[in-house]
């Protein structure tokens, strides 16, 4: 015959129930809430320090230096450039003070002044790619022979 566990027998149960000690029930909530009292303490001032997000403003701002940084502001407009990193770097401590008009203002001139380097810096590649051009022009004309046909707007 197989066995199952309807045939097992069990050990017997005794019932020991215990009164509850209200000393220890006591002492359990006084150690409990000493472990837990600074953790609720700290929780406020955790969430206070978080920092906020960036503004539109301050993300622009961010991009338009980049931008400007791409198109080799550093070389071409060094001045412009280093102003808007300045007002840049205001702007966030501005933000980090929680002080949120002056920032955006701040970061909207970072913006200005990084777009400013980067026009900058286009237009002397640009003029210089357009030297090199008229440079070229020359050299073909010179080697043509082509002397009398000059470009309109030469410098």
């Amino acid at each position: 015959m197989t066995t199952s566990f309807a045939h097992i027998t069990l050990w017997p149960q005794h019932s020991m129930r215990r009164k509850p000690n209200p000393v220890a029930r006591w002492l359990v909530m006084a150690f409990t809430f000493l472990m837990l009292a600074p953790v609720l303490l700290v929780l406020p001032l955790r969430a206070a320090e978080k920092a906020m997000p960036p503004s539109p403003e301050l993300i622009a701002a961010e991009a338009a230096l980049a931008r400007a940084e791409s198109a080799d502001a550093q070389q071409y407009a060094a001045d412009a450039l280093l102003r808007a990193r300045s007002s840049f770097g205001q702007a966030q401590a501005k933000w980090t003070e929680r002080k949120k008009p002056d920032a955006n203002l701040l970061a909207q001139m970072a913006a200005a002044e990084a777009d400013y380097a980067y026009t900058l810096s286009r237009e002397a590649t640009l003029q210089s790619d357009l030297k090199q051009r008229r440079q070229e022009i020359r050299e073909l004309r010179a080697r043509l022979g082509i002397e009398g046909l000059g470009i309109e707007g030469q410098r």
